[in-house]
């Protein structure tokens, strides 16, 4: 293989194959670096997809990437006494395969006419005159060197190719949150993924329940990196108070840390550009970071392409990604974030309350980042909470 490239992506994880492909469907020579010797392992998400995002970013799945369709949400309060669906036609959507998944747009990519290699681990960059020009890696555990145009940063919540190049992009405790998810057998389940709010199974989160099939299942839940315990200990207690896993088996473990806190202030360098979990491209609610990286890795790819033919890969070059990126997709992500900074200032007592005033249609509005009519709606039967939901408004 050769040792130059217009532009090298360390990480094939969705937001990299897609700003692999982008960039090799613009003309460029691309390299597509992972460490892992197989795409898609260990899985860090709940595999959940929306339908919408198809259309958005052009993709189309294979039925074998497809585990299961889904119709929409329940979400429950914390004394499960009440549960609100929304079932609409931006809830529709799949829980995917992601090792067929992630292995489908790496393959992609390679088709496209990227050079894929997997088992090769970046431990540092390379710098000319201050500039990103490439990467020293182990490939099958012998050291490999390879320059470039552009750098493309894609490897995930704990990125080391961003810090080798000079960018800060480690995220604070407390903007952390830590997941932890079992694959079960033995669960029975409906075409909904389940939403369980309450301090207690969840501080500063949630557990989630995605179908896989009629009785398959990504059971799991995320904590706030700043609280007492590990997220293994809040699962294993939700799952034995609750009958319905009685006889369920767990035939897979995953989890990992996942960003849920402000986007990097920098998400390009001369010669670097940093994309999807690596860059915090991540929705501070639910901590879903899939498609968000496949959208920005696309741009990221285009852009670099673009610069590449121009024969200008400065910074001031490739900001046009992060000007594009901030224009479509910050605006929502920081609302979203302001609504996680006030959910995480609820107790349970507050949720119930919020779930028996509330109907599917405020909820929807509420996650859709519609504020103002839903606060006060809350306000009207819960007024001790103005000072907390005034961050909304």
């Amino acid at each position: 293989m050769k040792t130059d490239y217009d532009v090298i992506v360390v990480g094939a994880g969705p937001g990299g194959s897609f700003a692999a492909k982008a960039a090799a469907k613009g003309g460029a020579s691309v390299l597509l670096i992972d460490r892992r010797k197989e795409l898609g392992a260990p899985v860090r998400c709940g595999e959940g997809l929306g339908s919408h995002w198809l259309e958005e970013l052009g993709l189309k799945i294979s039925p074998k990437a497809i585990s299961a369709e889904i119709s929409g949400s329940v979400l429950y309060s914390p004394n499960l006494k009440r549960e609100v669906k929304i079932q609409n036609q931006e809830t529709k959507g799949y829980v995917i395969d992601r090792k067929v998944f992630d292995k489908d747009l790496a393959i992609d990519a390679g088709r496209e006419g990227a050079e894929v290699i997997v088992k090769t681990e970046v431990y540092d960059v390379m710098k000319e005159g201050g500039k990103v020009c490439g990467v020293k890696a182990y490939r099958m555990g012998d050291k490999f060197e390879a320059t470039c145009k552009v750098l493309i940063a894609a490897d995930g919540g704990e990125s080391t190719v961003a810090r080798h190049a000079g960018i800060n992009s480690t995220a604070s405790l407390y903007d952390t949150d830590f997941g932890v998810e079992y694959e079960m057998v033995n669960v029975e389940c409906e075409d909904l993924i389940e939403i369980y709010f309450s301090r207690s199974a969840a501080p500063r989160g949630y557990v989630w329940v995605f179908p896989k099939g009629k009785d398959v299942a990504n059971v799991g839940v995320g904590i706030g990196g700043l609280e007492k315990g590990n997220a293994i200990e809040y699962l294993d207690k939700f799952i034995k108070s609750h009958e319905r896993f009685k006889t369920a088996q767990t035939v897979a473990v995953k989890g990992g840390l996942i960003p849920v806190g402000e986007p990097l202030k920098d998400l390009v360098a001369d010669g670097l550009m940093i994309v999807g979990t690596a860059a915090h491209q991540v929705d501070p609610i639910h901590g879903g970071g899939m498609a968000l990286a496949m959208e920005a890795g696309g741009m990221a790819g285009e852009v670099a392409a673009k610069c590449i033919q121009e024969g200008n890969v400065g910074k001031q070059h490739l900001i046009e990604y992060d000007r594009k990126w901030r224009k479509k997709v910050e605006p929502k992500l920081m609302r979203r974030l302001r609504l996680r900074k006030v959910l995480e200032k609820l107790d349970d007592d507050d949720f119930n309350s919020i779930f028996e005033n509330l109907s599917d249609v405020d909820l929807d509005s509420l996650i859709k980042g519609d504020y103002k009519q839903v606060v006060k709606k809350v306000l009207v039967k819960r007024p001790q909470l103005l000072k907390v939901l005034s961050a909304l408004l």
